[in-house]
């Protein structure tokens, strides 16, 4: 349920005017930030005035009124307790934990840096609690072509060209659920060589198209131009029933669908996932450097990518094109055989000669 700004108080919704006015962050990411500060100040509240910290009574806490002096007192103290109630109350993990830090160290930033109102951020010196280390969920490339077989063989959908070609761009780019879902037809290269999305932050990239992904969209662009649209001036790619842009709930909603289709649903996977997916496979070729995907996936920061600099245009395209999913189009017919992928394992390392001679 979204956040009712006017709700909150005069400094946070000035802060989240900046997070997407200055800095450009996406509605979402202003919006998360809104939850974690709303949820932060009515547990300050609670504990100064003696109000509940949990049910309907805190959810109806009203922190409109807190003003900068309210704001300005908040204590480290204040701080270490709250976490400690989301961690024991709330059952916050440490993603969940990491990311209301996250928006408290910024907000406080915010009035520190740019207001001038505090002499030092209350949350500069509180550590980011530690994630769990988990290798992402993907589906294997049997499984992904058993989605797209899912969506290609459902001859009752009236969109399956469209669906086909969603899933193929997912599965093949590794784009985001919102770069999607924002596509118009004028981001499409001529040729269809590549497509232009807007990533995190309002962040434009280019992303490169490998045959499958020229396959799908020639098949559905004929489909998309002859789609009967009540508004002349609508440009979006992709179109719900109701002939308006698609949305990130229906797309959601098509993808697991076709898990359920092809028999995936009960690996609780995702349009995420799907991401995940195409990363994995594109690495898995052993042909795709590690930096290179970093760029493809549109990333600000990869632990084990930090040390390597800017790639090229060509050497991202390679990349797009190297998916073993490439070759797979909506026309095929029978299905082509699985090419094995094995995944890229390190190099033995040479023995020194003292280690030689100890083994002599």
């Amino acid at each position: 349920m979204p956040v009712e700004v006017d709700k909150l108080p005069a400094l946070v919704r000035e802060f989240l005017s900046y997070k997407q006015a200055i800095q450009g962050c996406s509605p979402k990411t202003v919006e998360e930030y809104a939850l974690d500060l709303r949820t932060f100040f009515r547990y300050i509240k609670a504990t100064r005035t003696g109000l509940p910290t949990s049910g309907e009574e805190f959810d109806n806490i009203n922190i409109s009124t807190l003003g900068a002096s309210d704001i300005t007192s908040v204590t480290p103290a204040d701080i270490y307790e709250f976490f400690l109630y989301v961690d024991r109350v709330r059952g916050n993990g440490s993603a969940a934990k990491a990311r209301k830090l996250s928006a408290i160290k910024s907000f406080y930033k915010y009035i520190t840096v740019k207001k001038g109102m505090m002499e030092a951020s209350p949350a500069a010196n509180i550590e980011t609690p530690k994630k769990k280390k988990a290798l992402p969920k993907h589906l294997t490339l049997e499984e992904s072509i058993n989605l797209l077989d899912a969506v290609r063989s459902d001859e009752t959908s009236k969109t399956r060209e469209r669906d086909f070609c969603m899933i193929t761009l997912f599965l093949n780019t590794g784009m985001r659920l919102s770069e999607l879902a924002g596509i118009s037809l004028e981001d499409i290269d001529s040729e269809l060589r590549s497509l232009r999305v807007i990533g995190k932050g309002n962040k434009e990239r280019i992303i490169y198209l490998n045959d499958a992904c020229r396959a799908a969209l020639s098949e559905y662009l004929p489909i998309r131009i002859a789609w009967p649209v009540k508004d002349k001036n609508e440009r979006a790619l992709f179109l719900s029933s109701q002939n308006k842009r698609i949305s990130i709930k229906t797309i959601q909603w098509v993808v697991y669908k076709y898990l359920k289709a092809a028999g995936l649903e009960y690996k609780h996977f995702s349009t995420h996932k799907l991401r995940h997916t195409a990363a994995t496979l594109m690495y898995a070729s052993g042909k795709v450097d590690v930096r290179v995907l970093k760029e493809i996936l549109g990333h600000e920061q990869l632990n084990t990518t930090q040390i390597y600099t800017h790639v090229s245009d060509k050497g991202m395209e390679r990349a797009v094109a190297e998916n073993p999913l490439a070759s797979y189009s909506y026309s095929d017919s029978p299905r082509r055989t699985l090419r094995r992928v094995a995944l890229r394992t390190p190099p033995k390392a040479e023995k020194t000669d003292e280690a030689k001679e100890k083994a002599k």
